[in-house]
């Protein structure tokens, strides 16, 4: 497990203003150009938040002073978190926010995604050694709230800033070519009081380093890219890893305790702690090939899975229901392919998709767990695409995605199949609604515009964003690395306050 796990239960919080002392996930920890004031960094592994606090005069013309959290990274990747600094301050240029840089030298070339005091939002550089700081290429100025998200994002030579107001998607802020910048790079978070006198201190949370896929990646022929299992908090959109492997694993179900999630790694069902702990391998008898179509029951007396039985069509994916304490599976769905995704609120019918008599189209079926006769719910047209079925907690609608006017949108519909009313109308392809426990909202996850609408890949800049369940304008409460796999199946824990998914980062 890694090392940001060991941290991570430690209960402890590491204090470092010297180089080379880890904090947190940073390895490293120092001030820049010799400021005034001293800075220093701290991680709360109780929230997994970072403070800053540091001094400088300032991050321009040909050298910088700061404080400066951060790790030597090679390669591509994506730097998220959010940011807010903490009390008044002095300066109004006081700073905050992501830095590249090519070493700790007080005039290296460097590139930040820099959120200010007064609330002015830019991308910022010195392209050589020595060199004045370029003005900014866009300047951004939040009209009503802050942006508190920032990200940064290296593909190959090429440095791209987004931000984004609270509950709200990214906005590119600027991109440039950094020729200095395309080898190992120094990244991390960073502060400055814009005041040789003045210490400003800020806090830090939802910090993710990711190391996405190259273009065109085949996880199947090219191996899996490592997981990591978070909670959220609904309300304030703050995030706990809670279990990181350099492998796959997907979709985790809230247990009906509320103590422990329930996800599917290698084939197999695991249990482990909410607040991270060992792993428990829940029974599943023969069913050792389950994939990430899997759920409880609202009574949360009974597991349904999706396992591949061998040699059958499309993959044999076949709906079985079982104990939830663990068991023999027993047989709901005789033909293949049948993906779980839904309980009735009677506890006795579930609802799946499947492709059936040979044709390559999708439809949302209700059935019997004991099997018998299934129920069509949609006749849709070739070329569309239905999925992720589930029933409101009053049984009265079953929500979904489908592209029926082209990209992928929520929809509801009546139990029996009838009055079909879409509920997400924006430019994002959005999947896999799940309605929280007491009926009021919907979680789903949206992949941006260029992602093919039928189609829900791994290794994507994804959202996951909240809505009331009777329609409305959704709102962001995650930005992260992710895609097939994050959340899948119905992921509300029982008291509607959280959700549980995965995100994705190379090593």
């Amino acid at each position: 497990m890694k090392t940001f796990l060991a941290l991570l239960f430690s209960g402890a919080i590491s204090l470092a203003s010297a180089q080379t002392n880890s904090v947190g996930i940073f390895k490293n920890s120092s001030d820049i150009g010799n400021p005034k004031v001293k800075g220093s960094a701290e991680y709360n592994a109780a929230d997994q938040s970072y403070t800053l606090k540091g001094g400088g005069y300032n991050i321009w013309f040909e050298r910088d002073e700061f404080n400066f959290l951060y790790n030597k990274i090679k390669g591509d990747f994506i730097l998220t978190a959010t940011f807010e600094f903490v009390g008044k301050g002095k300066n109004t240029h006081r700073k905050i926010g992501w830095m590249v840089r090519e070493t700790t030298a007080e005039k290296s070339s460097h590139i930040s995604a820099t959120l200010h005091g007064d609330g002015l939002t830019v991308l910022q550089w010195r392209p050589t050694y020595g060199a004045p700081m370029k003005d900014p290429q866009y300047q951004f100025f939040a009209d009503s709230s802050w942006y508190n998200v920032l990200q940064i994002e290296r593909n190959g030579k090429i440095i791209t800033m987004r931000a984004a107001l609270p509950g709200k998607p990214f906005e590119v802020i600027g991109s440039h070519e950094m020729q200095n910048l395309s080898g190992e790079v120094l990244a991390g978070l960073f502060i400055c009081s814009h005041d040789p006198e003045q210490m400003e201190e800020a806090k830090i949370w939802n910090v993710r380093i990711d190391k996405p896929a190259a273009e065109g990646y085949d996880p199947y022929l090219m191996g899996f890219l490592g997981c990591r299992l978070e909670t959220m908090n609904v309300t304030d959109g703050k995030r706990m890893v809670i279990f990181e492997k350099n492998d796959r694993f997907e979709a985790p179900n809230w247990m009906p305790d509320g103590k422990k999630l329930l996800f599917n790694m290698d084939g197999l069902l695991y249990k482990i702690p909410v607040e991270g702990g060992a792993l428990e391998k829940l029974n599943t008898g023969f069913a050792n090939r389950n994939n990430n179509d899997h759920g409880i029951s609202f009574d949360g007396k009974l597991l349904a899975i999706s396992h591949q039985r061998e040699g059958m069509p499309g993959g044999g994916s076949t709906v079985y229901v079982l104990p939830i304490e663990g068991g023999t599976p027993e047989m709901v769905t005789e033909n293949t392919p049948s993906y779980w995704h839904g309980w009735a609120p009677n506890n006795h019918e579930v609802v799946y998709v499947a492709q059936r008599d040979g044709k390559n189209v999708y439809n949302i079926y209700r059935n019997s767990i004991k099997g018998g006769k299934e129920v069509a719910l949609t006749n849709i047209k070739p070329g569309e695409h239905v999925d992720g079925c589930e029933y409101s907690p009053d049984g009265k609608y079953i929500y979904y995605n489908g592209n029926h006017t082209g990209s992928m949108q929520i929809w509801r519909m009546k139990a029996d199949g009838k009055g079909r009313e879409q509920l997400t109308k924006d430019k994002f392809n959005n999947w896999f609604p799940h309605v929280s426990p007491d009926g009021k909202w919907i979680v789903m996850i949206s992949f941006p515009p260029e992602v093919a609408p039928n189609d829900h890949p791994s290794y994507k800049r994804v959202m996951l964003r909240i809505m009331p369940a009777s329609g409305g304008e959704p709102k962001v409460i995650a930005y992260l690395y992710g895609g097939q796999g994050t959340i899948n199946v119905p992921s509300w824990s029982p008291d509607s306050k959280q959700i549980a998914f995965v995100s994705n980062s190379g090593r």
